[in-house]
C-alpha cells in the first residue's frame, strides 16, 4: 500500500527521505551479503553508516563538501546534516548487517536499528568515475535475512505486549508523539497516548486528543462520491465538465472523470504551490478559496495512462460534491459520515478559532552544532483543512469510521469494494478510490504527512484488525504502523 524511497537523484525529493525505519519484510527476498565484492558504491555506503553513528559534526561536514556531487551538492549543507542526524536520531545509532544489493554505481547496505532492532536499508549512488563522488542517497525496502524472517504465531495479548513495549521506547527516546490503537472486529485490544500536544504548556496527549489528519481525509471524499454515486446524483463515469463547466481547463475538464480523480489518474498536481507558500493561509477556508490555488493547471498525462499522486484531484472531488448536493463539502461530510458514524470528534476545525484537545504539530529540527530543537507548524499548515486533507480526528473516530464501513452503514457493499478494490484498469495497481490497497496483504487504508503530522489507518480486511496511529511529529507514525503490520501479519 505504501511506496517506499528509492535511491534518489532529485534534489526535490532528497530532502523528502527521512522515513521507514522498518518494512515487512517479504519471504521471497534474498538475503544480504556480508562479503560482497568492494566498489565504489559499497564503500561509499560504508563510509555513511560510520557518519550516522558519529557524532563529529566538523568531520560529517567536511566529508559532505568534499563527497557529494550532483544534485545532492546543490542543496544546502544543513539538509544534509538534518537527514543524517534525523536517522542516527530515529534509529540511535546502526548495526551493519551486510550489502543488500550492489553494483559499481549503486549499493544498499542492509542495516538494523539499535534503538528497535528495526530493519532498514541505506542507498546510495556513484559517479561513475573518480573521486566516485555521492549521487543520490535514501532509504530502501530492507531484505531481512532469512533466519529472519520466520512466521510468528502470536496471541492478541503477545501482539499488546510487543506493541507497548515497542512504542515506549519510541515515546522515551521522543520520537514518538501522539495516540495508539488496535483493534479486532471494532474491540480496541491497545488504545494508549504518548508525548505531548502543547509543549508550550507541556499539556499531555491524551487518547481523545484530535491529531491532524493530513491527507486521510482523502477517504472521507472518495465515500461522499460514493454515496452521491449510490443514490443517482452522479458517476465515476461522470465527465468533470458535467459539474464544474467553469472550470479553468475547459479541455481537461472533459477528458477527466470522476474515477480518475479518487484514483489519482487525472493529470492533475498539487495545488500546495508557489501561490499557496506566498500567500496568506487566512485566505483559504472554503473548497471555492482553495480552487483559486488550481487555477492554470495543466494535465501532466492523459487521465488515466499514469499514477500521480493529486492533491488538486481530491480537492476537486470537493467542489463537485458541493454543485452536486447544494450543500458546503464540510456540512455535507459532517452530516454523511461524520454523523452517522458517531464521529463526534472529527471535522476540519479552523485553527484560529478555539478548539478543545487539539494537538499542535511539531517538527524535530538538527541544528548544525549538534543541538536539536522543535518547531511548530502552525505557520506551515492551513488553517483549515478540506476535501484532500488537513481535517482533524481522534484514534476512537477513525475505529468507528473503519466499523461504520465494513457494516456498510456509509455506503452499500457494492460500493465499499469499488472503494477498496485497486484500479489496475485505470493504472493504479495500489490505490483504489480514495483509499490505499496492498492487494498481497489484503490491508486498505491511507496515510497523511506534513511537517509536524504523521498519520495512518490500516484497515485489515481478512482478519478483521484496525491499526490506527495519529502523531503530532513529523513522520512519527511510520514506525508505528510497520510494528504493527508485523505484529498483525505474523512477519518479523
Amino acid at each position: 500500500m505504501r511506496k517506499f524511497s528509492a535511491i534518489i537523484n532529485s534534489t526535490a525529493r532528497a530532502v523528502l527521505l527521512l522515513v521507514c525505519l522498518s518494512a515487512v519484510a517479504q519471504s521471497q527476498q534474498s538475503p544480504p551479503t556480508p562479503d560482497a565484492p568492494e566498489t565504489p558504491a559499497t564503500r561509499r555506503v560504508g563510509e555513511l553508516v560510520k557518519i550516522i553513528n558519529s557524532t563529529d559534526v566538523p568531520a560529517m561536514k567536511k566529508y559532505i563538501e568534499e563527497n557529494y556531487g550532483g544534485g545532492l551538492a546543490q542543496m544546502p549543507l544543513s539538509a544534509h546534516l538534518n537527514f543524517i542526524a534525523q536517522v542516527r536520531d530515529r534509529t540511535r545509532g546502526v548495526e551493519f548487517s551486510g550489502i543488500q544489493d550492489s553494483s559499481a554505481t549503486e549499493a544498499t547496505a542492509l542495516l538494523r536499528a539499535k534503538l528497535t532492532g528495526d530493519w532498514m536499508a541505506l542507498g546510495v549512488s556513484v559517479e561513475a568515475n573518480a573521486p566516485h563522488r555521492i549521487t543520490g542517497i535514501g532509504m530502501r525496502p530492507p531484505k531481512a535475512p532469512a533466519g529472519e524472517r520466520a512466521v510468528k504465531n502470536l496471541t492478541d495479548a503477545e501482539r499488546v505486549r510487543e506493541l507497548e513495549a515497542y512504542v515506549q521506547k519510541l515515546a522515551e527516546a521522543d520520537v514518538f508523539s501522539g495516540a495508539v490503537l488496535l483493534a479486532k472486529d471494532s474491540k480496541v485490544l491497545f488504545e494508549k497516548a504518548y508525548g505531548e500536544a502543547s509543549k508550550d504548556f507541556r499539556v499531555a496527549n491524551r487518547t481523545d486528543t484530535k491529531f491532524n489528519l493530513g491527507s486521510m481525509n482523502k477517504m472521507f471524499t472518495a465515500v461522499a462520491i460514493a454515496q452521491l454515486v449510490e443514490r443517482g446524483k452522479l458517476s465515476f463515469e461522470d465527465p468533470l465538465a458535467k459539474f464544474l463547466p467553469e472550470f479553468p481547463n475547459k479541455e481537461a475538464a472533459q477528458k477527466i472523470k470522476i474515477k480518475h480523480l479518487l484514483t489519482h489518474t487525472s493529470g492533475l498536481g498539487s495545488y500546495f504551490n508557489r501561490k499557496f507558500m506566498d500567500s496568506s493561509r487566512a485566505r483559504f477556508r472554503t473548497v471555492n478559496d482553495l480552487m483559486t490555488l488550481a487555477e492554470g493547471e495543466t494535465l501532466a498525462f492523459e487521465p488515466g495512462t499514469k499514477w500521480a499522486y493529486s492533491n488538486t484531484g481530491m480537492l476537486v472531488l470537493g467542489a463537485v460534491i458541493e454543485k452536486a448536493t447544494g450543500q458546503s463539502y464540510f456540512d455535507y461530510v459532517r452530516e454523511n459520515i461524520y454523523k452517522p458514524a458517531g464521529m463526534t470528534n472529527t471535522d476540519a476545525y479552523e485553527l484560529d478559532l478555539v478548539t478543545p484537545n487539539l494537538a499542535v504539530g511539531y517538527q524535530k529540527e538538527f541544528n548544525e552544532d549538534g543541538t536539536t530543537r522543535f518547531r511548530n507548524n502552525v505557520f506551515q499548515h492551513v488553517i483549515r483543512g478540506g476535501p484532500a486533507g488537513g481535517g482533524y480526528s481522534t484514534v476512537g473516530d477513525l475505529l468507528k469510521f473503519d466499523a461504520a464501513l465494513r457494516a456498510n452503514k456509509l455506503v452499500g457493499a457494492e460500493y465499499v469494494s469499488q472503494l477498496l478494490s485497486a484500479k489496475p484498469e485505470l493504472n493504479s495497481p495500489e490505490y483504489g478510490y480514495g483509499f490505499g490497497v496492498d492487494t498481497k496483504n489484503r490491508i486498505v487504508g491511507h496515510s497523511g504527512g506534513f511537517a509536524g503530522i504523521s498519520s495512518n489507518l490500516d484497515m485489515f480486511l481478512d482478519s478483521g484488525y484496525t491499526a490506527i496511529v495519529m502523531s503530532n511529529y513529523g513522520g512519527g507514525s511510520q514506525p508505528v504502523s510497520r510494528k504493527m503490520q508485523e505484529l498483525i501479519l505474523g512477519v518479523q
